[in-house]
């Protein structure tokens, strides 16, 4: 399992100096999910960016190095806890995409092959990792090339998901397209993860501020009121221009 943060600006900054004091609690989450980070951002041209390492992101100097550096109003930072299965490799670390889009999830869905049948043969073999989340943002992007807005391509991917595969512990997503960020929550409430975890582990909550906002998964506090959590089985679309979430 995965951590996801992510943020939207109205001023575009370096992305440490967005994710302020979010950013050291969240990188310390790296002493587990250890097995790589990945970032993706709207770069100048109004592209999306990723870069990505299989390091440990507390421990990485390249990875502060971009965070210093990267200057943007939109960024998606993913550290990843592999699944005992999958190989720590470039190929397998989030996100996923290119600059039309980037995709990070924080789950689990089995048989991987179970979401092949929603992914074009010609799309399908462009993947080059193994993992159950490359497959899953491939099936959005499915979804987009026949014409389908990001935030109805989640949702519609999610349902079909539920709908073939044998075990879906989680389908927590977020991804950056040039028009904003993306986001779903959805777990299943009766996993063994989430007796082991707790039932806030796979909460997605949002706290909005005068010029940006962030949205997170759990593992450091966020209290409320400044944090409130996204509804579950929803997709969540934050813009530069629209701070608050709009809900699908």
């Amino acid at each position: 399992m995965c951590r996801l943060l992510g943020v939207v600006t109205r001023k575009s900054a370096p992305i440490a100096e967005l994710l302020a004091e979010d950013l050291d609690p969240f990188l310390e989450l790296a002493c587990e999910h250890k097995d790589g980070w990945g970032i993706a951002f709207r770069d100048e041209l109004g592209a999306v960016s990723i870069v990505k390492g299989t390091d440990r992101a507390d421990d990485s100097d390249l990875l502060r190095s971009l965070l210093k550096s990267c200057v943007t109003d939109m960024a998606v930072l993913h550290i990843r806890m592999a699944s005992p299965h999958l190989a720590v490799s470039t190929d397998n670390t989030h996100p996923f995409g290119d600059a039309r889009a980037a995709f990070a999830h924080n789950g689990e869905i089995r048989p991987v092959t179970s979401l092949d049948a929603l992914i074009s043969p010609s799309l399908l073999a462009t993947a080059v990792g193994t993992t159950d989340s490359e497959r899953y943002f491939l099936a959005v992007r499915e979804q987009m090339d026949q014409g389908s807005p990001a935030a109805p391509a989640i949702t519609r991917t999610a349902q079909s998901i539920r709908e073939r595969a044998e075990m879906v512990v989680s389908l927590n997503c977020m991804m950056l397209t040039p028009d904003g960020l993306f986001t779903y929550a959805e777990h299943d409430p009766h996993s063994e993860v989430i007796g082991r975890r707790g039932p806030g582990y796979f909460g997605l909550s949002y706290r909005q501020e005068e010029h940006k906002t962030v949205v997170a998964s759990q593992g450091w506090p966020q209290p409320r009121p400044q944090w409130r959590e996204l509804p579950a089985s929803h997709t969540a679309q934050f813009t530069t221009t629209d701070l608050q979430p709009r809900i699908h």
